[in-house]
């Protein structure tokens, strides 16, 4: 800094003291930026934040100084480019990305600058009275006409597709037409804390993300505990559930009663002694009547799903421990 003017040095050795004054600091960008809208600006961040703008390479040099006692700050460099400023605060990255957002405001189109949406003119009124602009409005391709002493649009017209550079006649009209496309504001590129740099898309995240991750990472959590058996207070009355459902299906499979599945080895035997009785031919006694019902009831089944699916369901008559004894006893002898 030998060959720098005295003011120069004083301007750098400035934001190097509000650099290494605050735990943040962050380059944003000041594009399109009228000055009284940078000064409204700077007013609604001085309660948390300094912002300052010079040349690029002043800036550079106070990075590179400030660095020497916050490592890693040099990184910033790579996003001062264009018109930008440095901002010293004490709000976290994710905060202070947010403030700025809730900063940025509405501005008409310049001519030759690129629509951030499509620019609409939706139908309805217009705010002028008939008269020679309603020949503009319809060079523009506007579908204007004259309806009680207004001039209205008659149809929602796209006058310029999201991407696409807004011609001139176009930028003069929309804010005659009140209708202001542009969003102006702090654009932060990227921002440091304790030796690590946030670009804006790390910062650009919804309010929710981080819990829905959380909420997400913990149920996939409970589920692998499930799976592998671990019992843990989240886990345990899952994994009591599966055990008993496990305990349940191996016992009716193995024959195996019990006072929770009696009634359901009951049916199965049931079920089983008809089909054995059915594969037999077997038609004596209330056997030979069940199988007959049976038969006599599957034709007409066809006939009847249309019906069923509207008809309640009729719970299936449950059948006695006594009458599956019988049946076993009337098939076995």
């Amino acid at each position: 800094m030998a060959h720098v003017a005295t003011w120069k040095k004083d301007l750098v050795k400035e934001l190097v003291d509000e650099m290494t004054a605050k735990p943040i600091v962050a380059v944003v960008d000041m594009s399109g930026i009228a000055g009284q809208q940078i000064q409204s600006m700077r007013a609604g961040l001085r309660q948390h934040a300094t912002l300052k703008m010079t040349k690029n390479n002043l800036m550079f040099l106070a990075i590179e100084e400030a660095a020497k006692q916050k490592p890693g700050l040099e990184e910033l460099k790579d996003a001062i480019h264009g018109q930008c400023a440095i901002i010293a605060t004490d709000l976290n990255p994710f905060k202070l990305f947010k403030q700025l957002e809730s900063t940025k405001t509405a501005a008409p189109a310049k001519a030759g600058q690129i629509a951030p949406m499509d620019i609409i003119v939706h139908q309805g009124p217009t705010p002028f009275g008939p008269g020679p602009i309603i020949g503009e409005l319809q060079k523009l391709g506007l579908p204007a006409s004259i309806d009680g002493g207004k001039i209205v649009v008659k149809k929602d017209t796209t006058l310029v597709k999201e991407g696409e550079p807004i011609p001139a006649n176009v930028a003069v009209m929309l804010p005659k037409l009140e209708i202001l496309p542009m969003i102006v504001g702090l654009d932060l590129r990227a921002a440091y804390e304790d030796g690590t740099i946030y670009h804006r898309d790390v910062l650009n995240i919804p309010d929710d993300y981080y819990a829905t991750m959380f909420a997400t990472a913990a149920r996939n959590a409970i589920g692998l505990g499930v799976a592998i058996g671990f019992p843990t207070k989240d886990t345990i009355i899952p994994l009591i559930t599966k055990a008993f459902r496990e305990a349940m299906g191996l016992s009716i499979s193995a024959a195996i009663p019990t006072k929770d599945n009696i009634k359901m080895l009951l049916a199965k035997a049931d079920s089983q002694m008809l089909s054995i009785a059915s594969a037999a031919n077997y038609t004596d006694g209330s056997i030979g009547a069940r199988l007959s019902a049976a038969a006599s009831a599957a034709p007409a089944a066809p006939a009847e799903e249309a019906k069923a699916s509207a008809a309640p369901v009729e719970e299936e008559e449950e059948v006695s421990e006594d009458e599956a004894a019988a049946g076993l006893s009337a098939l076995f002898g």
